[in-house]
């Protein structure tokens, strides 16, 4: 494996999502909107659950911590694009692309891993209720979150120093809109063979372990909800579960078709968008998905808003 890229190398060329100057202008109004909708929605849920005592509960607390995910996403992605979009040369440095590179997959597995944290709890609430207190201690929750972000920062640390140890002699022009673990592979002229197998083992660990965490939580909680003999009975715990899956299936199901094919299937055109999807949309539609169809955050938002426009 070759070493010293750093001389050879100081700076990469994001393509970007495309090259046709026609659609640099409604494409950064697109973004702009979308990392508008991400910052308010994120931003506004962390500030409700924080001084809403009636949201102080586990489930909360775990919510708050996805929507800062969510957040520190958008503010890692968005504002490098939309720069890329209003500027001839879509620069960014070496030292940039890696701090960029690490911190997306911090938080892209801290996301991963805590809808796994939240399925959990929502089976001991739902299969457990007289020990859900007990259970799910405010002592358990912090060492849950603590380790989520421990697991995101050890496996970003193994992928960037595996990956910017790398040559990059050939081309210096990423096909993508961030640096991300793939296109940089890609571009490298060292043998990327040890690369391969350790990005594909350690983020299907992480997937596989978080999905079968939801899933086996999952088989739980409808098998004792169908148990309930009452209609309503049912109907309220399975209100509860339902926007934590629609989260869970729209970030493992773009999850898996990004990582878990062959190599030789992937197209970097194809996973730009897919990256558009799990790095751009979920985390404008996580705060949306967890409020729309959630009462007790509407009626704390209801509160929130009567308060402000009494003091006003």
């Amino acid at each position: 494996m070759e070493e010293g890229n750093h001389s050879e190398v100081t700076e990469f060329i994001l393509s970007g999502l495309t090259n046709r100057p026609e659609l640099q202008v409604p494409l950064f109004a697109v973004f702009l909107l979308i990392y508008g909708i991400t910052l308010v929605g994120n931003g506004g849920m962390i500030l409700l659950i924080t001084i809403d005592p009636q949201l102080h509960t586990p489930m909360y607390f775990f919510l708050r911590n996805l929507s800062f995910c969510d957040l520190c996403i958008s503010l890692i992605i968005s504002p490098p694009m939309l720069l890329n979009f209003s500027v001839q040369r879509k620069s960014i440095s070496f030292t940039a692309c890696a701090v960029q590179m690490s911190f997306s997959i911090v938080f892209a597995d801290v996301e991963c891993l805590l809808l796994a944290v939240m399925a959990y709890d929502r089976y001991v609430a739902i299969c457990n209720p007289l020990l859900y207190t007990v259970i799910m201690s405010r002592q358990l929750c912090k060492q849950l979150v603590v380790g989520v972000y421990t697991v995101g920062v050890v496996d970003s640390m193994i992928h960037t120093c595996c990956t910017f140890r790398l040559s990059f002699c050939s081309s210096n022009i990423i096909n993508h809109f961030f640096c991300d673990v793939l296109p940089l592979l890609a571009l490298s002229c060292s043998d990327t063979h040890i690369n391969e197998i350790v990005m594909f083992a350690s983020m299907s660990c992480i997937q596989v372990i978080s999905f079968v965490t939801v899933l086996l939580s999952y088989v739980y909680i409808i098998s004792t909800i169908l148990q309930i003999r009452s209609p309503e009975g049912r109907h309220k715990p399975f209100s509860t579960c339902t926007f934590h899956l629609n989260s869970v299936v729209l970030y493992f199901g773009t999850l898996f078709f990004m990582y878990l094919r062959p190599t030789s299937s992937y197209s970097m055109d194809t996973d730009k968008v897919t990256s558009v999807f799990y790095m751009l949309l979920i985390p404008m539609l996580n705060p949306l998905i967890y409020s729309l169809r959630n009462t007790e955050v509407k009626d704390a938002l209801r509160k929130a808003l009567n308060k402000l426009l009494t003091n006003f």
